[in-house]
C-alpha cells in the first residue's frame, strides 16, 4: 500500500502505548504477568500465506498502528519506544511525532541498503537492551522468518552480555483483554455481520437443501458459505450495513458444519467430506471486522423428538446460567463450576457430555489461551472484556433414532458477549428458542405410531363415534392449552429449583437501603451557641436549629425536634399544662425502624410543664407544632430524594451539529406547553427549550433502562419514551420517566368546518383529508423511528429501541383509569398518558391471574418481582375475552403464571417470603397458588356431588345450607340440563322463575319449586 494512503490514528497510538507501559509497570513483579522484565521486544519478519494470522506480534502492531508492519522491530523501554524499519514505513511513523497532546516518546531508526549502517542500528538496539537490564520480554510462540530477522539474531549473538528472553504473552493479553470504545465498535460490527450471515444465508440455504433433499458434503457447504463473504455483491442480499466493506470483513476461520452422528465441539474442528444429514446440524462461523473477531454457533434440529427438544431446552437453561454468572469481578473458574453444579443438580446424566471449557477471550486474536473459560482459570472478569461463550453437550445417545446416523447427536450454542457490571451483553443476535431452530419436514402420515400401549379407557374412546369436541378448532385449542400447561409446569419446576438454589439457607432477607441506621442529631456544638432567651429559663423553640430548649432543674437542656413524638396542651382550672412525649425504646406499638445507639441507656420519656400564662402556653404549643410539621416535611423530602443519583456531565458534540428532533414536547414539561428540540450528544440526550437555553433536560445513555418508540397508529401522539435506572430532578419534580412526543393530529383541522372550509371544496367526503392524515402520520412515524435508531447507533448499542406491539394489546386498570396496555419485547407498557406504566419482564418472578371464574366479565393480574421488597403491581378489570391472549403472551415470554378465583392479600404473602425465603421454597414455593386453584375447582365439582337426595334429607342444618346455596347449585344444574337437552316444560318453568325474580314475584315459592323439582330428579 502506498505511503500516501496509510494514515495512523496518532491520538489512539499514544493513548494505547501509554496504557501498555502503565500496565507493564503495575504488573512487573516476579509473580505478575510481565515477570519483572526490563524491556519488551517485538520483531516482525516477512509474511506469507502460510503464516499464522493470530500472533501476538501481528496483534500488537494492529492494536498500536492499525496495520501490519513487516520487517519492523519495536523495543519498548519504560519511557521510550524504539522502532527499526524501512524508509517508507519510517516516513509513515514520523507522523506520530506531530501529536500536540500527551505523547509517548518514540525514536525511529531507518534502515537502508547499506548493510554496515543496518548492523550499526541493530547494535544500538542491543546496547539499549543491555543498558536497561538483561531480562527481555518476547513472544516465543511467534515464528518469524526473513533476512531482517536473521540480521537481528546475528546482532544478538554478537552481544558480549547475556540476554534472557522471558515470555510476556500473558501480560500483553491482559492489555488486549479490556476493549476501548473503538475496539468495541469493531467487535459489535463483526458480531453483527456474523449474525446476519447466519440468519440470511446459512439458515435459508440449509433449510432449502433439506427440503429439496439435495446432496452436499459438509466441506462443500462450508466452502459455499465462505465464498459468500468474499463476494461484495452479496452484501445487499445479506443485509449488511452500507459501511461493512470499509472494515475489510474476513473470516476468522472456515465455517464448521457438522451432522450425521460425527461431531467435534472443539474450536479446532473442521468440516469433513461426508454428506449433510437431515438430523442434528451444527454450524459455527466467525467474521473479523477491522481485525477484531466474533463467533456464533447454532444447532438445528430436523424432525426432533421430545427427548431432543428437552435436552436442547436444558442447554438453553445452562447457557442462561452461564451468562448470569459472567459479571465484573467474578473469577472465570467460578463461572464454569457454577454451570457444572447446575448440571449435576438438574441433569446428572449429561455431566459427562458437557464441554471441557465454556469458550475463551477473543479480540485481535481469535482465541486467547490466557482467558479460557474453564474450571481452573483464576483470572477475574472485567468490564468490556469480550468472550466467545460456547455451551454444549457432545455425543448424546438418541434411543428413538429413525436411522443409523441419528443415534448419536450433539448440541452446541456459541455467542460473542461483552462483560458488563450486570448481565453480559450478547453481541451475536440470532434466534435460539426450540421453536426457532426446529424444522419439521415429514408429513403427518409418515410419522411413526406411538409404541406406548393405550389404556382401555383410551381404546374405548378411540372406538367411540362420539367426539369430545364438536369442531376441529376446538381440538386445536385443547392441544394448544395442553402444550401451554406442560410448558408452564416445566417453568414452575425450574423456578422452584432456582429458588432452592438461590436461597438455600439464607434466613430472613434484609433490604440494603432499609438497614436501620442510628441517626445522630447535633443541635449545638458548644454552649455559647444556645439562644440568648434560655437565660430566662423559659421554653424556647429554636426554628433555626430544629430544637426545643427546655428548662430542667435550672438548666437549659436542648432536645432535637426529631426526638419528639407528640405534644399535648390541656387546661385544668387556672393552670395550663404542656406535655411533651419523646421517642424511647420499648414503646408499645412502636416499630423497630428507629434504632438507638444504646437501647439500655436512660431516656426521658415525657416532660410536663405548668403555667398560668395561657397565651404564652398557646404560643409555645403552636410553635412546637409548626416546628414538628416542618421537620416531618424535611424528613419526607430527604427520604424521597435518597435515591437521586448525581449524573455525570453530558459531553456535547463539538465541531458539528448534533442530530436533532425538532418541535417535540417533553413530559414532565419545563415551562408550560412549549415545544423544544431533542439532541443526541456523545454520551446522552439533551432536550432544550427554545425560549431559555438554561432550561434543559439531560439524560445520559448509562442511565437509560428502557427506550421506547411508540408510533401514532391508533394514537393521538407519536413518542419516544425513556425509563431511567435512577430518577432525576426536572424542575422540582423527581421522575424516572421522561417522554418526548409530538401530536399527530392536524392543528389546522376543525371538524366543525369553521376553518379550512374553502380548501376542501369538492372533497366533501374528506377522502383527500384522510389520505393527507395517513401521509402525515407515516412521515411522523418514520422521523421518530429513524431518530430512535440513531440513538441506538450513536450510543454504541448501550440503548436499544423497543416498540410496543399493538396487536397484542389488552385493556386494564393499572392505576385509576382503564387504559390500553401493550407488550413489547422486554416489557409491558402504557405510555400514551401519565401516569406511565413500565413493567420489566426480566424482573418478574411470577404472575397471578385473579378472579378467573365462570360468570365474571373481568379478571385481574398481579406481577410479583424477583426483588421481594418491591411491591407487586396490580392490573385490574381486564376483559375475560382477553384471558387466553394474556396466557399465551405470558407463556411465550417464559413467565410462570397461576390463576385463582379470588383476590389475594399480597402484603402478608410477601412479608412471609421476606422473613424466610428458604422455608418458603422448601414448603413448595409458589406452588401454593396452583394448589388453591385446584382446591377451588374441586369445591365446585364437590358441590355438584353434594346436591344429592341423601344430602337434602340428612339434617336440617345441611338442608338450610343447601337452600342458601340454591342459586349457585341451580346455575350448575341448569348447565347440566342444557348439555343433556331440556324439554319444553322445564324451559317454561325456568322462564317463569326468571320473570318472578325480575318483577319481584313469589321468589320463595319459585325456589321451593326448583328445589323439589331437583329432589325428584335426583331420586328418579
Amino acid at each position: 500500500m502506498p505511503a500516501a494512503e496509510v494514515t495512523i490514528d496518532v491520538r489512539l497510538f499514544h493513548r494505547r502505548a501509554r496504557g501498555l507501559v502503565n500496565h507493564w509497570k503495575q504488573s512487573n513483579t516476579a509473580d505478575d504477568s510481565f515477570h519483572n522484565v526490563n524491556t519488551l521486544l517485538v520483531v516482525m519478519g516477512n509474511v506469507n500465506e502460510e503464516s499464522n494470522v493470530y500472533q501476538k506480534t501481528t496483534a500488537l502492531q494492529t492494536w498500536l498502528f492499525g496495520y501490519e508492519l513487516t520487517q519492523t522491530l519495536m523495543l519498548f523501554t519504560q519511557d521510550t519506544l524504539h522502532v527499526v524499519t524501512g524508509g517508507n514505513k519510517a516516513r509513515i511513523l514520523e507522523s506520530l511525532k506531530q501529536w500536540d497532546g500527551p505523547q509517548f516518546p518514540i525514536e525511529i531508526h531507518t534502515r537502508g541498503k547499506d548493510e554496515a549502517h543496518n548492523e550499526e542500528i541493530f547494535q544500538k538496539i542491543v546496547d539499549v537492551i543491555t543498558k536497561q537490564g538483561s531480562r527481555v520480554g518476547v513472544f516465543p510462540k511467534d515464528v518469524q522468518e526473513g533476512s531482517f530477522v536473521e540480521g537481528w539474531k546475528a546482532a544478538l549473538e554478537r552481544s558480549q552480555k547475556t540476554i534472557e528472553s522471558v515470555d510476556v504473552s500473558a501480560g500483553v493479553a491482559e492489555v488486549f483483554a479490556i476493549k476501548d470504545d473503538e475496539e468495541l465498535r469493531a467487535t459489535k460490527m463483526a458480531s453483527k455481520l456474523s449474525s446476519l450471515l447466519m440468519k440470511n444465508y446459512f439458515i435459508e440455504e440449509m433449510s432449502q437443501i433439506i427440503d429439496e433433499e439435495r446432496k452436499i458434503t459438509h466441506m462443500a457447504f462450508a466452502g459455499k458459505t465462505e465464498d459468500v463473504l468474499l463476494d461484495e455483491k452479496m452484501y445487499k442480499q445479506l443485509k449488511f450495513p452500507a459501511d461493512a466493506a470499509a472494515g475489510n470483513p474476513d473470516w476468522c476461520y472456515t465455517p464448521i458444519i457438522q451432522s450425521g452422528g460425527e461431531y467435534d465441539l472443539k474450536t479446532s474442528a473442521v468440516s469433513n467430506k461426508k454428506e449433510l444429514h437431515a438430523g442434528t446440524i451444527i454450524c459455527s462461523l466467525g467474521i473479523r471486522y477491522k481485525s477484531y473477531c466474533s463467533n456464533i454457533g447454532r444447532t438445528f434440529l430436523i424432525d426432533p423428538n421430545k427427548a431432543q427438544e428437552k435436552n436442547y431446552t436444558f442447554l438453553l437453561d445452562v447457557q442462561r446460567k452461564v451468562l448470569d454468572a459472567m459479571k465484573e469481578g467474578v473469577m472465570i473458574k467460578d463461572v464454569y463450576n457454577r454451570a457444572l453444579d447446575f448440571i449435576r443438580n438438574r441433569r446428572p446424566d449429561l455431566e459427562k457430555k458437557f464441554v471441557k471449557n465454556l469458550g475463551f477471550g477473543t479480540g485481535l486474536e481469535f482465541r486467547e489461551s490466557s482467558y479460557l473459560l474453564n474450571g481452573k482459570n483464576t483470572k477475574e472478569l472485567q468490564r468490556d472484556m469480550i468472550f466467545s461463550v460456547s455451551v454444549g453437550f457432545q455425543d448424546i445417545e438418541n434411543p428413538k433414532a429413525t436411522d443409523e446416523k441419528s443415534k448419536i447427536y450433539s448440541i452446541l450454542l456459541i455467542d460473542t458477549v461483552r462483560i458488563t457490571q450486570e448481565a453480559p451483553q450478547i453481541l451475536t443476535i440470532s434466534d435460539t428458542a426450540v421453536t426457532d431452530i426446529s424444522y419439521f419436514f415429514k408429513d403427518a402420515e409418515e410419522e411413526e405410531e406411538p409404541t406406548k400401549k393405550e389404556s382401555p379407557a383410551h381404546q374405548r374412546a378411540a372406538k367411540s363415534a362420539v367426539l369430545n369436541t364438536k369442531f376441529r378448532s376446538e381440538q386445536d385449542e385443547a392441544s394448544k392449552d395442553q402444550a401451554r400447561k406442560e410448558h408452564q409446569k416445566m417453568l414452575a419446576d425450574q423456578k422452584q429449583s432456582e429458588g432452592l438454589e438461590r436461597y438455600g439457607e439464607v434466613g430472613s432477607l434484609k433490604k440494603d437501603n432499609q438497614k436501620s441506621v442510628f441517626r445522630k442529631f447535633e443541635s449545638y456544638k458548644r454552649e455559647s451557641a444556645l439562644p440568648k432567651e434560655v437565660s430566662s429559663l423559659r421554653i424556647v423553640v429554636d426554628q433555626r436549629n430544629d430544637t426545643l430548649v427546655l428548662p430542667i432543674y435550672g438548666l437549659a437542656v436542648p432536645f432535637h425536634i426529631s426526638t419528639l413524638q407528640k405534644v399535648t396542651k390541656t387546661d385544668e382550672g387556672e393552670f395550663y399544662y404542656l406535655r411533651l412525649n419523646f421517642i424511647t425504646p420499648g414503646q408499645p406499638g412502636k416499630k423497630d425502624d428507629t434504632p438507638f445507639d444504646d437501647p439500655n441507656a436512660n431516656f426521658v420519656r415525657a416532660l410536663s410543664f405548668r403555667s398560668s400564662d395561657g397565651a404564652r402556653m398557646s404560643e409555645v404549643y403552636s410553635q412546637i407544632l409548626e416546628l414538628k410539621k416542618n421537620a416531618v416535611k424535611k424528613e419526607s423530602e430527604r427520604k424521597e430524594m435518597a435515591d437521586i443519583v448525581e449524573q455525570d456531565k453530558l459531553v456535547e458534540v463539538k465541531g458539528k451539529r448534533p442530530p436533532r428532533l425538532p418541535d417535540v414536547f417533553a413530559r414532565p414539561g419545563l415551562d408550560g406547553k412549549r415545544s423544544g428540540e431533542l439532541e443526541i450528544h456523545s454520551n446522552g440526550l439533551r432536550y432544550v427549550s427554545p425560549l431559555r437555553n438554561e432550561n434543559r433536560i439531560d439524560i445520559l445513555f448509562n442511565n437509560i433502562k428502557h427506550l421506547f418508540f411508540q408510533p401514532c397508529d391508533g394514537e393521538l401522539i407519536v413518542l419516544i419514551h425513556c425509563q431511567l435506572k435512577n430518577p432525576i430532578m426536572i424542575g422540582k419534580k423527581k421522575t424516572e420517566h421522561v417522554q418526548f412526543y409530538r401530536e399527530a393530529s392536524d392543528a389546522q383541522f376543525d371538524e366543525t368546518g369553521n376553518r379550512r372550509r374553502k380548501y376542501v371544496y369538492g372533497d366533501e367526503d374528506e377522502l383527500a383529508s384522510e389520505q393527507e392524515e395517513r401521509r402525515r402520520r407515516a412521515a411522523l412515524n418514520k422521523e421518530f423511528k429513524q431518530f430512535g435508531e440513531k440513538i441506538t447507533e450513536l450510543s454504541e448499542n448501550k440503548v436499544e429501541v423497543d416498540v410496543p406491539f399493538r396487536d397484542l394489546a389488552f385493556n386494564g386498570v393499572p392505576f385509576r383509569t382503564n387504559v390500553l396496555l401493550k407488550p413489547t419485547q422486554d416489557c409491558l407498557v402504557h405510555l400514551s398518558e401519565a401516569p406511565f406504566l413500565v413493567v420489566t419482564l426480566s424482573d418478574v418472578e411470577i404472575v397471578h391471574l385473579e378472579r378467573v371464574q365462570f360468570g365474571l366479565k373481568n379478571f385481574d393480574m398481579v406481577f410479583t418481582f424477583k426483588d421481594y421488597f418491591q411491591a407487586p403491581i396490580h392490573i385490574n378489570t381486564i376483559p375475560m375475552s382477553q384471558l387466553d391472549n394474556v396466557k399465551d403472551w405470558l407463556d411465550s415470554m417464559d413467565i410462570v403464571f397461576y390463576e385463582g378465583p379470588v383476590n389475594l392479600n399480597w402484603g402478608p404473602i410477601m412479608k412471609t417470603i421476606q422473613e424466610d425465603p428458604a422455608d418458603f421454597y422448601e414448603q413448595g414455593g409458589w406452588s401454593f397458588l396452583a394448589i388453591e386453584s385446584d382446591a377451588e375447582d374441586s369445591e365446585e365439582s364437590g358441590s355438584e356431588f353434594e346436591a344429592s337426595g341423601s344430602d337434602f334429607e340428612s339434617s336440617s342444618s345441611e338442608s338450610s345450607y343447601a337452600s342458601d346455596a340454591s342459586m349457585d347449585d341451580g346455575s350448575e344444574e341448569d348447565d347440566e340440563d342444557e348439555e343433556s337437552g331440556e324439554d319444553w316444560d322445564a324451559l317454561e318453568e325456568k322462564a317463569k322463575r326468571a320473570d318472578d325474580k325480575k318483577y319481584g314475584g313469589s321468589k320463595r315459592e319459585a325456589d321451593s319449586d326448583s328445589d323439589s323439582g331437583r329432589k325428584k330428579k335426583k331420586k328418579f
